[in-house]
């Protein structure tokens, strides 16, 4: 099947459903209609959608965890603590490794050693393997709603499931769950089974029954600059439209630097609406999540609460819709509920504080906002170049020349050749453009601010400077400046 961005005709959507439904036994517990029906009694406190639409209505800024156990009960278990005493406003249920690689088998002697031994022995919920029943007993534990995050390339099935069993969100894309995730998985592939999954959830949305769907944001989490992972959403976006999807939550993450991350979040809404109404998708509504420092953490617990209260403050001042809450174990591997809870609740505090507080406005912002602008149509007009208007064939091609190229990432469908480094004052910029479709002018700005680091430092600007910036926050600062 070639690869075109157009929306799947049903009848050959019903011809891969059949495969995919039979590719494990719980596939055989999905009854579209009836999920459809069960769906629809969901109340509205309940919507991911619709929790999300007031928020950006009334201004406010809701606070998710990551959070996810082998087993259902102790899943549970989990969530309503993290409703209760960590106060969330919103809930995840984040999928194990195993699951994401489609490795069912795998999930299950998980899921039977964690039974065996008392305590979780995957790193997330093995939903497929539990499947719809016990889906719908997770969703229907808690008041607040509940969304699936993962990392997955092919997520056909886990889509199927996680909708009939009830959650009303569902995180990823064929690019932002394959090129940070996955070495050897053809982009061509991925983002035609992303066209699956959001076939699915347009199908939901022709019958009354609002998805949110929410790209991944971060992408490889560790200085990606803002052009680079808004182009990515917005190519999943548009491509996620184009299948029938009407909830869209954009997400970035963070990177530091105050003014560049507000003028990022607003620059992302801004765009998005800008590309789809441009494409005549006029009927979506877009929100935004901003993610927490997704890098290294310091390992002392209170440094770690200095960075969570940094990401949410700079969260509230940007007016993002949702913040994604990290732990104050971050450095230590896998929280446990009160640690997650913590990290929820100083979260909360910070943004309750700052709820009232206007939007950001200056002269050094609003130049941000429009340099990141021009970075993201710079690569998005290329893109639609290369795919002569067709903007999944342009991605495909656009990643073979390197015109979007993701920092850091393990695809060898991905160039590789971009290079982020911050600048003095801890912006992301770039030391090595690669092959991204920048003008000169835009080029010169990052290398006169790179430049003057560089100046102050006493040091030409080199890699060294990029290895000294991914640890800086583990060490307790922000740029890896040299003293």
């Amino acid at each position: 099947m070639q690869l075109t961005n157009k929306r799947l005709e049903w009848d050959q959507f019903l011809e891969i459903r059949r495969e995919i439904l039979n590719s494990w036994p719980t596939g055989q517990e999905v009854d579209l209609e009836e999920a459809i029906a069960y769906q629809s009694k969901i109340p509205d406190n309940r919507r991911f959608a619709k929790k999300l639409e007031t928020a950006k209505q009334e201004g406010i800024t809701l606070a998710q965890p990551r959070a996810g156990v082998a087993l259902v009960n102790e899943h549970i278990e989990l969530l309503r603590y993290l409703e209760t005493e960590g106060e969330a406003d919103l809930l995840p249920t984040t999928i194990d490794s195993y699951t994401r690689q489609n490795r069912y088998n795998e999930a299950q002697a998980g899921i039977d050693e964690s039974r065996s031994v008392g305590r979780s022995m995957l790193n997330g919920f093995p939903a497929v393997n539990h499947g719809v029943v016990a889906c719908r007993q997770v969703v229907e534990s808690v008041i607040s709603p509940v969304q699936v995050r993962h990392g997955t390339p092919d997520a056909r099935l886990l889509t199927e499931i996680s909708l009939a069993g009830g959650f009303t969100a569902y995180e990823g894309g064929g690019i932002s769950y394959n090129i940070p995730y996955a070495k050897d998985v053809p982009l061509e592939r991925s983002i035609r089974d992303w066209q699956y999954a959001d076939r699915l959830v347009g199908y939901y949305e022709e019958r009354g029954i609002s998805i949110n769907r929410e790209p991944f944001g971060p992408l490889t989490g560790t200085l990606v600059p803002p052009c680079i992972s808004h182009s990515i959403a917005i190519l999943e976006a548009l491509l996620a439209a184009e299948q029938g999807v009407k909830s869209l939550t954009l997400g970035y993450g963070q990177c530091g630097n105050l003014t560049q991350d507000v003028a990022a979040i607003r620059s992302l809404e801004e765009l998005a609406d800008e590309y789809l109404s441009r494409f005549g998708y006029q009927d979506t509504v877009v929100t935004t999540v901003f993610h927490q420092w997704m890098g290294g953490f310091p390992q002392d617990e209170s440094k770690a609460f200095g960075v969570i209260s940094w990401g949410a403050a700079t969260a509230a001042l940007a007016k993002a819709t949702k913040v994604i809450v990290k732990t104050p174990h971050e450095a230590m591997g896998i929280p446990t509920k009160e640690a997650n809870a913590s990290g929820i609740k100083a979260t909360k505090q910070i943004l309750n504080m700052l709820k009232d507080q206007p939007l950001m406005q200056s002269q050094e912002l609003t130049e941000e906002k429009e340099l990141i602008k021009a970075e993201t149509r710079a690569i998005l007009e290329k893109l639609l170049e290369f795919g002569e208007g067709d903007i999944a064939v342009g991605t495909v091609r656009g990643f073979q020349a390197g015109v979007i190229d993701v920092p850091f990432a393990p695809s060898r469908y991905n160039a590789g050749k971009l290079l982020p480094a911050r600048d003095y004052y801890g912006a992301v910029r770039l030391l090595d453009f690669g092959n991204l479709p920048f003008g000169e002018d835009i080029k010169e700005i990052h290398r006169e601010k790179i430049a003057q680091r560089g100046k102050t430092e006493g040091r030409e600007p080199s890699f060294q400077m990029v290895i000294d910036d991914i640890y800086a926050i583990g060490k307790g600062m922000l740029v890896g400046k040299v003293r």
